[in-house]
């Protein structure tokens, strides 16, 4: 049967760890104080019983020599207390007072039996457990009223005292180191807990203020990005369209016939319908008309044609490579490159034919938009010299390009003709596909309408 010894909160209050800290700082002074008040206790049962004869004079004094050693060699030098040498002396004077009393007081008892509270400042192992040993001896000497007849019973009860004391104070100190033990390594471990949840409260609270920064940061982002968004898109719907109406009406003011003056009217008209298309689609982040039926390759060649027909210029549209899926946010950027890279010939380059690249290699796409103009100095042109490119138009091309991954590049060299070549990756293990409709294995020419070159997107 195990012995319950926790408070059974169904028998009364438990005390509240207020009072139970309490009663544990008294612990120390309690311990502290209680050989000499069991040393007084004992001197005044002695002297009540014996009455004061000159043998108990010397028996006083000898107790009186007792609390000395203790208050001077313990009490008043605690820092001693850490030398085992040290302790192992005091432990052995201090047994040797006791024997000497209760051999000649056995009310002493009362005093000697507070050297086990001692034997907790031995070294660990054996000597404690000598230390224990005798203290058991001066105890059973008290318990059996001094030093025992030199007859056998006499002897063993002696050596039953000796025994049982011994074992009893033994275990009982044993489960006390054990229990004080834990009690400290549970105090040490509330400390660290204490320790590590006020640096979490600490972390919780920086944490706290670096959430609402970074929620900060974020509406900024969102705030900013929208506005890249929305400035792509104006540049690349509403900008190139109104660019290309204006063309179109001042090559209407100059035309001389009526038919070619209707023509480009009725391009203005069109450009404007389409302008406002894309614009609501914009707004609504819809895909661009000419995705929303098709594939890249659909919309590039629908794109070209248009373009071709509106200035005139030879364009062709080619596909290499098994075609492959690709995000749909992949077909919009190189459908915007090539449409400002079309925009940037018709008005910059005085071509004569384009061709467009779709290009599947590996996990990539590459569309390259070469044409037969006069070219430019990109060196010039990122120095900030007007040019081709050197505009919104080209940064918004990198923007769309780098905001997936991707890379671009331009070459041209002053009539050698321009390259924009805008590389993406495609999405991770997309199965291949059959090569759309609108790409073939070769370029196909689109028809050059009669119709005079006019630019359609403005300047880059």
């Amino acid at each position: 049967m195990r012995l319950n010894l926790r408070w059974d909160k169904r028998a009364g209050r438990a005390p509240s760890p207020a009072r139970l800290a309490a009663w544990e700082k008294l612990e120390g002074p309690a311990f502290a104080a209680l050989p000499y008040v069991m040393l007084v206790i004992a001197s005044a049962l002695s002297v009540a019983l014996s009455g004061l004869t000159a043998s108990m004079v010397i028996t006083l004094a000898v107790a009186g020599l007792a609390g000395a050693w203790m208050l001077w060699a313990f009490t008043l030098h605690p820092q001693w207390r850490n030398r085992p040498r040290w302790m192992a002396v005091f432990f052995a004077v201090l047994v040797v007072l006791m024997a000497v009393l209760v051999i000649r007081a056995p009310l002493y008892g009362f005093f000697s039996f507070t050297g086990y509270f001692f034997t907790f400042w031995l070294p660990f192992g054996w000597p404690r457990m000598l230390g224990v040993a005798a203290v058991g001896l001066t105890s059973a000497t008290s318990q059996d009223g001094g030093l025992p007849q030199p007859t056998a019973a006499a002897i063993a009860v002696y050596a039953g005292l000796i025994v049982a004391n011994t074992v009893i104070a033994g275990a009982i100190l044993w489960f006390t180191y054990v229990a004080a033990e834990q009690h400290d390594r549970r105090k040490e471990t509330m400390d660290q807990l204490s320790e590590a949840n006020r640096k979490l409260q600490a972390t919780l609270e920086e944490n706290a203020g670096l959430h609402e920064q970074l929620l900060a940061q974020a509406r900024e982002a969102g705030i900013h990005d929208e506005r890249q968004r929305m400035a792509r898109e104006i540049h690349d719907t509403l900008a190139q369209s109104l660019a290309g109406i204006i063309t179109q009406l001042q090559a209407a003011d100059q035309a001389g016939q009526h038919g070619e003056r209707r023509r480009h009217l009725e391009a203005a008209q069109q450009l404007a319908r389409d302008g406002l298309t894309e614009a609501r689609r914009s707004v609504h982040e819809l895909r661009p008309e000419p995705l929303q039926g098709g594939r890249i390759g659909d919309a590039l060649t629908s794109v070209a044609e248009r373009w071709s027909a509106l200035h005139r210029i030879e364009a062709a549209v080619m596909a290499t490579g098994p075609s492959r899926p690709m995000p749909s946010e992949a077909e919009l950027v190189l459908l915007r490159i090539a449409q400002e890279a079309l925009a940037n010939v018709a008005r910059h380059a005085a071509a004569r034919r384009v061709v467009l690249t779709l290009s599947y290699i590996g996990d990539q796409v590459t569309l390259d938009i070469r044409d037969d103009g006069t070219g430019f100095d990109p060196a010039a042109v990122a120095a900030g010299q007007p040019g081709p490119g050197g505009g919104f138009g080209l940064t918004a091309m990198r923007q769309r390009v780098e905001g997936l991954a991707g890379t671009l590049t331009i070459e041209s060299e002053p009539g050698g003709g321009t390259i924009v070549s805008a590389s993406l990756p495609l999405a991770p293990g997309a199965p291949a596909g059959p090569a759309p409709a609108a790409a073939p294995a070769g370029p196909r020419p689109v028809a050059r309408p009669a119709a005079p070159a006019s630019a359609v997107g403005g300047h880059a």
